[in-house]
């Protein structure tokens, strides 16, 4: 398809020769990022497993909890920080979740590994990459499972502010006397009508924050609840449902990612081209985001707009033999 530009043996010494990271990624879309960031930015943070039950196992390989799965899957877990801003999507940093560390577990008498840091750690070298790397972004999305008091204290320290979910059982003072007396309610207890605010503390947190109620009506017809913390209190309930709202574009990133990029695809057997082939997906998410920019289309669209565009080719081809 090349006439013989790049070879298989090239492609498979690329991927093999060094492990790509988030300071190769960053130098891939820093121009972009420069030309649509905004002071009001969001920086997305999720993480998603790529189940691979057949792999051999290894440090990346490995065994994860799956909470969309509610079980063990073993595959890689990748963490993604993805920055939105002007209606763009974009990868800015990555992390594969490594558990370098074998253990025997007392119970099971099987054999586990473990990370040597966790995902939020992770997830606050990356905020602490992007500042560094003066991306312009005024908020931290996330959901529930990166709601510590750890991570919100840090994003403050950064000068940014947070937006992020949190379960039900989470602990509110809605008054400093209680909060001085120690009084906290489960925030699911809060009367609280769709995008409705109300200040607050949160318990372990010293800084006073924004409580937000979403109300929702799932397919069976039953309600669905969510419950928001915000950090900015120049923000109404609306205003921060509408930021909230925005980080759902780290899912239609990871949709992407597995039926655009081939994410599962991956033959290789080894660390660093496992790690490599991840590194190349992404990129690939982030090449089908600047073709979005050109023309309009989302990445499904192009997808399919290529692939009707190579079958048409295929069929031209396939008259001409039948021809000759």
């Amino acid at each position: 398809m090349l006439d013989v530009d790049i070879s298989h043996d090239q492609m498979t010494r690329f991927l093999s020769a060094k492990e790509y990271t988030s300071k190769d990624l960053w130098a891939q879309v820093k121009t972009t990022v420069r030309q649509i960031e905004q002071e009001d930015g969001c920086l997305i943070f999720d993480d998603t497993i790529q189940e691979k039950a057949w792999t051999d196992e290894n440090e990346i390989m490995c065994w994860h909890f799956d909470h969309c799965k509610g079980r063990s899957v073993r595959g890689i877990n990748l963490l993604n920080a993805l920055y939105y801003s002007n209606d763009v999507s974009i990868p800015v940093a990555f992390e594969v979740v490594r558990k370098p560390n074998q253990f025997s577990d007392i119970k099971t008498h099987k054999v586990k590994r473990v990370s040597e840091v966790t995902k939020n750690e992770l997830m606050r070298d990356m905020i602490a990459a992007s500042v560094a790397n003066a991306i312009k972004f005024r908020y931290v999305l996330t959901d529930s499972w990166f709601a510590s008091k750890e991570n919100f204290e840090f994003i403050l320290k950064k000068g940014k502010h947070f937006i992020s979910a949190l379960k039900d059982n989470r602990l509110v003072a809605l008054t400093e006397k209680d909060k001085k007396e120690g009084r906290f309610v489960r925030i699911s207890h809060l009367e609280l009508l769709d995008r409705q605010a109300v200040r607050g503390w949160l318990k372990g947190l010293q800084h006073e924050v924004l409580f937000v109620r979403r109300v929702f009506t799932n397919k069976d017809g039953s309600i669905g609840l969510l419950n928001l913390i915000c950090s900015d209190l120049a923000c109404n309930g609306e205003q921060v449902a509408t930021i909230y709202q925005k980080r759902w574009k780290v899912e239609e990133f990871h949709k992407s990612l597995k039926s655009n990029a081939g994410l599962a695809k991956s033959p290789t057997r080894t660390v660093t081209t496992q790690n490599n082939h991840v590194f190349m997906s992404i990129y690939a998410v982030f090449k089908l985001e600047c073709l979005k920019i050109k023309h309009k289309a989302n990445h499904f669209a192009l997808r399919t707009k290529l692939f009707i565009k190579a079958n048409q080719m295929a069929y031209e081809e396939l008259q001409k033999l039948r021809a000759a």
